[in-house]
């Protein structure tokens, strides 16, 4: 049985940093490109950030730049989002995403999908 477990939301300042966590089970994990997602209330579901197998390669929206780190670890089995600087427009569900084979925007490609991991933000 596949699982990917986000961990890490919660209610923070603008400002203020937050980490997420997403724990994945049941996969051959190190041969799986990582995302994260976000969706926020009325909008669709957008891209955040992806990692590619070996942790070697990254993207990023646009909006997270110099903000948001992802990385991972394939021992663990954990991919952690690093959120630095949080801005109002931050505020959404996080998700994990997992994919055999390269990184990629596009949700439609990733094969699995965690539960989602509120995150607030107030200003």
């Amino acid at each position: 049985q596949v699982q990917l477990v986000e961990s890490g939301g919660g209610t923070v300042q603008a400002g203020d940093s937050l980490r997420l966590s997403c724990a994945a089970s049941g996969i051959p994990f190190n041969i799986y490109a990582m995302g994260w997602f976000r969706q926020a209330p009325g909008k669709e579901r957008e891209f955040v950030e992806g990692i590619s197998r070996d942790g070697g390669s990254t993207s990023y929206a646009g909006c997270v730049k110099g903000r948001f780190t992802i990385s991972r670890d394939n021992v663990k089995n954990t991919v952690t989002l690093t959120m630095n600087s949080l801005k109002p427009e931050d505020p959404a569900v996080y998700y994990c995403a997992g994919k055999p084979g390269v990184v990629t925007t596009i949700q439609g490609q990733y094969q699995y999908w965690g539960q989602g991991t509120q995150v607030t933000v107030s200003s």
